[in-house]
């Protein structure tokens, strides 16, 4: 597989986003999990993603747990700052305090059985710290030599200045696909100027870009998509119809919607590695096969065409999670 920088990491073209192994996404399977983060490795996947939060907690002991004895394959990047209650699942609330910072960071080597994380992210801009304080935080974690490179996540085009004057960035993680193009307003473009990575999240959108979602009702009871506003009422309609344009693409480039969706983020910019989520083996070797796919300036006119920026129905999260994203 071919490789990008991240700031001083050298990763893998595609990533592998851990979350839905432990949180979110319907039932889970410890032994398939790990036999999927093993198989990535094997393909030459070097970059792995996880969070505190996810689970809370219990995501970052699997990868964990699945990493032992392979530590010299992997980039390990993992986020601080949403907080959660173990107990009830919910969102406490962010915190990108300097001592939530540097506990969240010890409390995270430990879970994950390492001396020193790759990549230590800030999940989300805690609107009560400065930035320049937080990204100050990180910023003595490397020092002493607990964390290799520092980022931010959903962070906006302003905010990202002025955390990369404090200290150089690594990368900005934040939703960009076909069907969430926000970051083309400017963020992309602010990472462009400063030598800054991108790490495209939910690059399938959530899935719904693979063709595979065809009703609501195929989403698991405790499928946190059920409450997103694009897998509900019309908007889950609209969003179908959309698909299917992209899928008539994608079959007449002999390729899965899948595969057409992540060669068109990987050929947004050399400095983007989307890191597609799956929990199975078998989504893995798809997903990884997308860099394989070469898109022509045609086809790239005609994604463009057929789900242009602002296409996609209904907001990216509800609205009481959209307040998290800075903006």
């Amino acid at each position: 597989m071919h490789t990008r920088k991240l700031g001083p990491l050298q990763v893998s073209a595609l990533g592998l986003g851990c979350m839905g192994m432990s949180d979110f996404y319907g039932p889970r399977d410890e032994a398939e999990s790990i036999a999927t983060i093993h198989r990535a490795l094997e393909l030459g996947v070097t970059l792995l993603d996880t969070a505190d939060m996810y689970g809370p907690f219990t995501n970052e002991e699997l990868v964990g747990r699945a990493i032992e004895g392979r530590r010299d394959s992997v980039v390990l990047a993992t986020k601080c700052g949403i907080v959660r209650d173990p107990s009830e699942r919910t969102i406490r609330g962010i915190n990108g305090a300097p001592d939530y910072i540097r506990a969240a960071c010890d409390a995270s080597l430990k879970r994950l059985r390492v001396d020193v994380i790759d990549l230590y992210q800030l999940h989300r801009v805690d609107p009560k710290t400065p930035i320049e304080e937080s990204v100050g935080a990180m910023a003595d974690l490397v020092k002493a030599g607990k964390v290799r490179a520092i980022g931010l996540s959903e962070a906006s085009s302003a905010t990202l200045r002025r955390g990369h004057a404090v200290y150089p960035l690594a990368s900005v993680q934040t939703e960009y696909s076909l069907w969430t193009r926000d970051p083309e307003d400017d963020v992309l473009a602010t990472c462009r100027e400063l030598g800054i990575g991108f790490l495209a999240y939910s690059p399938l959108g959530r899935g719904f870009l693979t063709g595979q979602i065809k009703r609501f009702e195929d989403l698991d009871p405790d499928d946190f998509r059920r409450h997103s506003p694009r897998f509900q009422g019309e908007n889950f309609q609209r969003n179908l119809d959309l698909v299917a344009k992209v899928e008539d693409v994608a079959r007449e480039k002999g390729v899965k919607a899948s595969q057409l969706a992540l060669a068109w983020v990987l050929a947004q910019g050399d400095f983007i590695v989307p890191i597609p989520g799956t929990k199975r083996r078998s989504y893995l070797e798809e997903n990884l096969a997308a860099e394989a796919v070469k898109l022509t300036a045609d086809d790239l006119r005609r994604l463009d065409a057929v789900m242009p920026k602002g296409a996609a129905s209904g907001l990216r999260y509800p609205e009481n999670s959209m307040r998290f994203v800075n903006q």
